[in-house]
């Protein structure tokens, strides 16, 4: 992970930083770039991440939105608050079956209780592949 806000939850930060986003991210490949509650970024492989025909699987743009998306609620939760899925979609635009595509996350809601993010999932050439859309619930410990 490369830029943290100042502020954040030491212990979030300790949780990111030990497990660089958790094992599906490290599965994947997720390569956390940016991470703030307004916006984040990450990229990840084609290589590893297809189905049967080669294609980046779908599932594959949605674990790297909800990561971002969960990650970016986690932040603005802040202190003794963690974030919880509750509602999640995802368009599919276009298809790609190599390089690496990249999600930025962008705030749509920073509320007490919700926060919704937008992720936008592109190739290396910039065109959108993907849009997916995720509500967090933000509770307290």
């Amino acid at each position: 992970m490369t830029r943290l806000p100042d502020d954040l939850d030491p212990e979030l930060v300790e949780r990111l930083v030990t497990t660089r986003g958790g094992a599906l991210a490290q599965k994947m490949e997720i390569d956390f770039v940016e991470l703030s509650a307004e916006r984040s970024l990450a990229r990840m492989p084609v290589a590893g991440n297809t189905q049967v025909i080669g294609l980046l699987h779908g599932g594959a743009h949605v674990v790297l939105g909800e990561s971002l998306g969960s990650i970016s609620s986690a932040i603005h939760a802040g202190p003794g608050r963690y974030a919880v899925g509750i509602e999640i979609n995802a368009t599919h635009s276009r298809s790609v079956t190599e390089g690496m595509v990249t999600g930025t996350c962008t705030a749509l809601v920073l509320g007490r209780t919700l926060c919704t993010h937008e992720i936008v999932i592109t190739d290396d050439e910039g065109r959108r592949l993907s849009t997916v859309r995720m509500t967090n619930l933000l509770r307290d410990r």
